[in-house]
């Protein structure tokens, strides 16, 4: 996970400042690893080439938990975003990632949305819904959503803590694109 994320921060070719402290951010440094962590983050970060063979590794240790992979993703997203901006290689890598991992294009097209926001983000796209799904349907899904994201459920599955920093956004864009919808369709 360390030399995969160091590539991610290297994927557009320059790593900040701001892609080390969001590492920093989404991994608890056992006490005395700190050399260790750097080192091997560094040396990953000299060029992607390899990242694929550290996401299969990945992939093969969670084959039954798409969940996980799924939370990777959104991490390694909270990396390319760091800097202000995800360029189109760090897209391009995240993408890759997230095939990898066996994740649906849906699935990846709802993590994007949460993470590269357009002018007008398109809130069906956030909770992975068609736009034709009916009300019922639709309350249904987001409601599920919100249960499956909400930051408790990550700590009871043991996922760490700056995962749950994550959950907490990811529900927050979640809540934004229901609000969005439920004002559309005037569901209130």
């Amino acid at each position: 996970m360390i030399a995969l994320s160091a590539k991610m921060a290297k994927a557009d070719g320059v790593v900040t400042v701001d892609e080390i402290k969001a590492f920093k951010e989404l991994f608890d440094v056992p006490a005395g690893e700190e050399r260790n962590v750097a080192r091997l983050f560094n040396l990953a970060k000299q060029d992607v080439a390899g990242y694929q063979a550290y996401a299969q590794r990945i992939a093969s240790l969670y084959p039954d938990d798409a969940e996980t992979l799924e939370d990777i993703v959104d991490g390694l997203f909270h990396i390319a975003k760091a800097d202000g901006y995800v360029h189109e290689a760090e897209l391009a890598y995240l993408e890759d990632v997230a095939h990898l991992f066996g994740l649906e294009r849906r699935v990846f097209d709802q993590i994007k949305a949460r993470h590269v926001r357009p002018d007008k983000l398109d809130p069906y796209v956030v909770l992975g819904a068609p736009h034709e799904m009916n009300d019922e349907d639709l309350r249904k899904h987001y409601r599920k959503l919100v249960t499956e994201t909400h930051p408790d459920r990550l700590i009871a599955r043991g996922v760490p803590e700056e995962f749950v920093r994550i959950a907490n956004d990811r529900l927050a864009v979640i809540n934004a694109a229901w609000d969005q919808i439920e004002a559309e369709r005037r569901l209130r």
